[in-house]
């Protein structure tokens, strides 16, 4: 049977960074084919390339056997070809309807919107995916869930012969991801092909058909889901065997370097929030979404005020009413959205790892561009920053290497506490394990960690103690050797 799609030999290199060389890619009608690799293998630059958005130095993208010459991400969906990125492409002022018949609405006679028409054949193209999503709907009053489902109603209505979702499960809870994968199965079966790009191995062995998998800009291998293994993925993606993915050594346990007691904020819905931090340790964070977990972290480091309760630093009274009050504590904050809340996009390397750091590396008022070059340069050595430069806009850098710049911003001011809320979202397999590592070294030089994390098997393998959090609520406490997942579910389901 003829490929749907092939895309031959394709290269595609930027000033000091070579994305891709002579990479091909197959998908069948009605194939699931999922793409994986480390943080900075390609995936983003190859999909970039079939989008219409790059144009590759060298290779051909052929569709239904025909080449393909120069086109743009607007000629792409009329060919039959959408992408789904993680950030969606949705105005959330408008409706369902308005946003998947942008830019070509049907028109009255006299020329006007005919939203009647619109709304109709919107919903039609919903009700055909057996999607439950009113067209009349504002975007901004769907969840997270629900806007990916627009977007792939917005793509079928482009009569898209090949769509390609990029981390879609990214923040989809179990049962939205249950959901995501039944409308891909519902694709499947009327033809139309999928890539799909996750850095959750589980998933792609879930609803893939087959799986390519990249490593520094090049094709290193392609199997059948049925003829492969975790293993397998995981030793093409990385290059090496990963005998230990969680680091985590027994670390004689300090004094408490972090006493929270009595937290309460009603806008976030925290109760009597109250826990402790010993040096060398790691506390992770467990919960549902929506939970309070992330509201906690909030709360204590000053991003958001309490209403009441006490913040205790290294045993002394703190008084946080700013994050400016929660670092003159001795604590850092990695967030969850590290693009929206870590990192200054456009500004370079060296401006994010330093820009919490410069008091101290500045004199008379001016920085001493010197010593900031010098922390900086052993930030990017200690944590293996990828990057060309220090001055590299660290928009520019992979998922896994943005983690460890926001890592790194926190670092250089030799925290006693980090609060560290879903550190390896987002991140391929190799660089998660280079987190867990420098955590377990963290942890040995004294540093207490609150790790907030939705992946359990995470939580398990790195945590010292566990907390459960419902409904802005500790509810549950275990230690390393009682944490099970079903304990914790139980906990954070309120099925206890």
């Amino acid at each position: 049977m003829q490929p749907l799609l092939e895309m031959r030999g394709i290269s595609k290199a930027f000033p000091g960074v070579h994305a891709l060389e002579d990479v091909s890619l197959e998908v069948g009608p009605g194939e699931v084919v999922a793409v994986v690799g480390e943080n900075g293998a390609g995936k983003s630059t190859l999909i970039k390339i079939l989008s219409g958005c790059y144009r590759a130095d060298a290779g051909e993208v052929v569709l239904e056997g025909r080449r393909l010459g120069r086109y743009s991400p607007h000629q792409a969906q009329q060919l039959g070809i959408s992408v789904i990125y993680q950030e969606f492409n949705l105005a959330r002022p408008l409706s369902v309807a308005e946003n998947i018949f942008a830019g070509r609405q049907p028109r009255s006679r006299l020329g006007f919107v005919d939203f009647r028409r619109m709304e109709a054949q919107a919903q039609a193209v919903l009700d055909s995916l057996h999607l439950p999503i009113d067209a009349r709907r504002l975007v901004g009053s769907l969840s997270v869930a629900e806007q990916q489902m627009a977007e792939i109603a917005k793509a079928i209505s482009f009569q898209a012969k090949i769509i390609v979702m990029d981390e879609p499960t990214a923040v989809l809870t179990e049962r939205e991801t249950a959901t995501l994968f039944e409308l891909v199965r519902r694709l499947r079966a009327q033809g139309v092909s999928v890539v799909y790009i996750s850095h959750r191995l589980e998933e792609i062995f879930a609803i893939g058909d087959r799986v390519v998998v990249l490593r520094d800009g090049r094709r290193v291998g392609g199997l059948p889901i049925a003829e492969a293994t975790i293993d397998q993925v995981i030793r093409l993606m990385v290059g090496r065997e990963l005998t230990e993915m969680f680091h985590k050594e027994p670390v004689e346990l300090g004094e408490p370097v972090l006493e929270v007691r009595g937290l309460c904020r009603a806008a976030s819905k925290l109760h009597d929030v109250s826990f402790g931090v010993r040096a060398g340790e790691i506390v992770g964070m467990a919960g549902l979404v929506g939970s309070g977990r992330t509201e906690i972290a909030r709360a204590v480091f000053g991003v958001d005020r309490p209403d009441a309760g006490e913040v205790r630093a290294c045993g002394r009274a703190v008084r946080i009413r700013s994050p400016l009050d929660g670092i003159r504590a001795g604590m850092g904050f990695m967030t969850e959205d590290r693009k929206a809340q870590g990192l200054f996009l456009i500004l370079a390397v060296r401006e994010n790892a330093s820009s919490a750091s410069l008091g101290a590396l500045s004199a008379a008022g001016f920085i001493r561009f010197g010593a900031e070059r010098r922390l900086v340069a052993s930030l990017i050595q200690k944590l293996r920053i990828a990057t060309p430069t220090q001055e590299q806009q660290v928009q520019c850098l992979s998922g896994g290497n943005q983690q460890k710049v926001v890592l790194a911003r926190w670092l250089a001011l030799r925290p006693k506490v980090l609060l560290l809320d879903e550190p390896t979202r987002g991140i391929d397999v190799g660089a998660k394990a280079e987190i867990y590592g420098l955590m377990g070294e963290l942890a040995r030089q004294g540093v207490g960690i609150v790790m907030i994390s939705s992946d359990l098997p995470e939580i398990l393998g790195m945590s010292d103690r566990v907390l459960v959090v419902r409904e802005g609520r500790l509810v549950g406490e275990f230690s390393r050797a009682e944490a099970t997942q079903e304990a914790i579910m139980r906990r954070a389901t309120g099925g206890d």
